[in-house]
């Protein structure tokens, strides 16, 4: 143990609250990383115990048992196995909830065969009285052989007997709670014999998991102990049986169940939110009233933002003396990234109501809801879980396809999952629905703004399932699958858990976004602050000689420099392809930029703008867009056909480097994110072309 500080490994099923307890043990004292060259997702964080002790505690991914099935759980596997890792644990809490004990107490015997000192956490302790539970903890502390915290993580009880217990982890017993080994006596003496110093239960998850274990190679084990796959998963299920008579044995007396006092409302929602007919209605309804908050209760801090930004341009302006620094803050980096932390209300409110709906078991019923439909396209109800994340970012989305089994299945998610509406895209679409809909309300309560905006992201989700059907029907894989989910208990959300994640992700967003920005704004300052020829260094003297000098000549003079600047002379090259979209070169920048991230979409126009339009930086950078005029015909260069098309382009386009490296990294191959590419954007340049012929 190192001094002052131990590493504990919380453990868990899917669906016990391990989240909670994390939460409740560390606050937002927690990283988001991920295991070293993989992209399961690594959470940390850190608890003080006591004056001079303190503990790192890793959050592994949820697993059922240790017979892993998936990467997510040979994550657990791994970890537990090598105590050379610097994240080896020097106690395991596993979770566990009261009312699936039976069950989450396989992964503990599993857990105690692995000889860790190891706590026992009874969560959702609340709901025992409601459910009709008692437990006898001293009998179970004594047949399970350890100490176990009773714990409600929603009302945070027994948290503080969690960390005493913590704390003197170096009295808890370490010895197996019962015998694994006879299922096959012969075998685990053989092998016993063999490897006198390795722990046995290691010795057999070695064998039968593909992991490594410090410096033990399978190539070493005696052809003795060579079994073939049905004969291990054989001794698996003898295995597993023997475990559940154990535990069946030790809740016959511990646990106490008594029917007529529980009180179960579960079956009677179920029967409402997942009906056939009305669940997809109450499901779109609760969508129609999120995109409703998100326009109308961000409203007023975003133009709070917005105007404190054009207030900060101001007032940096006028205290920096004039100069190249001062036009690089004011012009460049203020505004590029004021295009971004203007969203962060309509980022906090999404991720606001996802979290709403995860944590009060709402999001299970979806996905079992999905599943029947979702099959159609060759999807599973699994797949739901990926496009519903992406509603946040496309990158941990495809990285959640690892829970689906079936490669077929998991590798069309991957490649769909992009078409769903991410928070990059958010900026983007609110800026846009700003200038071309009315902010008018329907029956004086839905706000057509906000119909507009669930509009585009149900059209990326419909786009995701016709492109999972076309693949579905053009792959040649042979696939079978079998969807099995589980329906947690629905609760009340914990305001901690939905406020961690809320902060998480708007910070994730904005300092993610945020490096982006910052560097391109300042590229984009330089490129469009500086041209090359006689056109951009003589602009007043060539414009002199044309014009009048009135009181709109400098502006006039500020956008024939920005015209014949770098960035222009770029623009100008582009022209040609993207006109016939209804773009010019100003907004042909801004697509070429957000490539990197669809989010920077907004804050280029923002810096171009800023630098056109010098002399007028009180004006917020919707009101600078939404009097662009488009010199070609005369009218407003937002327009609803130009809008449209823009949206159009935005929800289908595949924008983002990062979603590409990891689809690579998912796959394995350039291929696929090959084909993201290219279907992706030409289809999106093609229907934006289709938009605004019709339209204009």
């Amino acid at each position: 143990m190192k001094v002052g500080n131990i590493n504990i490994a919380l453990i868990g099923n899917p669906n016990v609250g391990k989240t909670s307890v994390f939460n409740q043990l560390t606050g937002l004292n927690q990283q988001v990383g991920n295991y070293p060259g993989i992209t399961v997702e690594k959470k940390t964080g850190v608890c003080k115990l006591a004056s001079n002790l303190k503990a790192t505690i890793l959050d592994l991914p949820g697993t059922y048992s240790l017979n892993a099935s998936s990467l997510d759980e040979n994550v657990v596997i791994e970890l537990l196995l090598n105590k050379n890792d610097k994240d080896y644990p020097d106690v395991a809490i596993v979770v566990t909830d009261v009312e699936n004990l039976k069950r989450n107490l396989l992964l503990f015997t599993q857990i105690k065969d692995l000889e860790i000192p190891t706590i026992l956490v009874i969560n959702m302790a609340d709901r025992m009285s409601y459910k009709g539970i008692s437990l006898d903890i001293p009998y179970l502390e004594k047949m399970l052989k350890t100490k176990i915290a009773l714990v409600s993580s929603r009302k945070g009880e027994g948290i503080e007997e969690l960390k005493n217990l913590i704390v003197n982890f170096r009295s808890l017993p370490t010895e197996p709670c019962l015998n694994a080994s006879e299922i096959d006596v012969e075998y685990f003496n053989n092998l016993r014999k063999a490897f006198p110093t390795q722990s046995l239960y290691k010795l057999w998850l070695v064998i039968t998991q593909d992991v490594n274990f410090v410096n033990l190679d399978r190539k070493e084990l005696p052809s003795s102990f060579t079994r073939s796959k049905d004969q291990l998963k054989r001794l698996q299920h003898k295995e597993t049986i023997k475990r559940y008579q154990f535990i069946n044995d030790v809740l016959k007396v511990g646990q106490t169940i008594d029917i007529n006092s529980a009180k179960d409302i579960r079956s009677k929602f179920d029967r409402i939110l997942m009906h056939k007919v009305w669940g997809y209605v109450i499901f779109f309804f609760i969508l129609m009233l999120i995109f409703q908050a998100i326009f109308d209760w961000a409203s007023v801090p975003m133009d709070f933002i917005d105007n404190a930004f054009v207030s900060l341009a101001s007032l940096v302006e006028g205290i920096l003396p004039a100069g190249v620094l001062t036009n690089l803050i004011v012009q460049g980096i203020i505004p590029g990234i004021g295009g971004i932390v203007i969203f962060i209300p309509q980022i906090a409110f999404l991720s606001l109501f996802i979290s709403l709906l995860e944590e009060s078991g709402y999001m299970s019923r979806v996905v079992f809801l999905m599943d029947k439909s979702m099959r159609k396209f060759g999807l599973s109800g699994k797949s739901v879980v990926p496009l519903m994340s992406g509603t946040a970012c496309a990158i941990p989305a495809i990285m959640a396809t690892r829970n689906i089994e079936n490669w077929k299945e998991r590798l069309i998610t991957i490649l769909v999952t992009p078409f769903t509406t991410c928070s990059a895209r958010l900026p983007v679409y609110a800026i846009i629905i700003a200038l071309i809909i009315p902010n008018q309300r329907i029956f004086w309560v839905f706000n057509l703004q906000g119909f507009a905006l669930m509009a585009m992201y149900l059209i990326g989700f419909l786009m995701a399932l016709i492109s999972a059907l076309i693949l579905h029907k053009t792959l040649k894989i042979d696939s079978k699958s079998y969807f099995v989910v589980e329906m947690p208990n629905y609760k009340m959300p914990m305001f901690k858990n939905v406020a961690i994640n809320v902060v998480e992700k708007t910070k994730s967003f904005v300092f993610g976004a945020g490096k982006i920005i910052m560097a391109l704004s300042v590229i984009l300052w330089f490129l469009a602050s500086y041209g090359p020829g006689e056109k951009f260094e003589k602009a007043e003297e060539i414009l002199a000689s044309q014009l009048p000098k009135d009181e709109h000549f400098d502006a006039k003079v500020a956008s024939y420099k920005l015209e014949n600047s770098y960035i222009g002379r770029i623009g100008k090259s582009i022209e040609p392809v993207i006109s016939p979209l209804g773009y010019d070169w100003k907004i042909g920048i801004a697509i070429v930029s957000s490539f990197a991230a669809r989010e920077v979409f907004v804050g280029t126009l923002a810096t171009i703008y800023s630098i056109e339009d010098s002399e007028n930086q009180d004006a917020t950078i919707k009101n600078k867009l939404s009097e662009e005029i488009n010199p070609l015909t005369g009218e407003k260069l937002f327009n609803p056909a130009t809008g449209i098309s823009l949206l159009l382009f935005y929800a289908f386009a595949m924008q983002c480097i990062s979603t590409l490296a990891i689809t690579k990294k998912e796959t394995n191959s350039w291929k696929w994110p090959v084909v993201q590419l290219v279907f992706m954007s030409g289809f999106a340049y093609v229907v934006a072309f289709i938009a605004y012929q019709l339209l204009k």
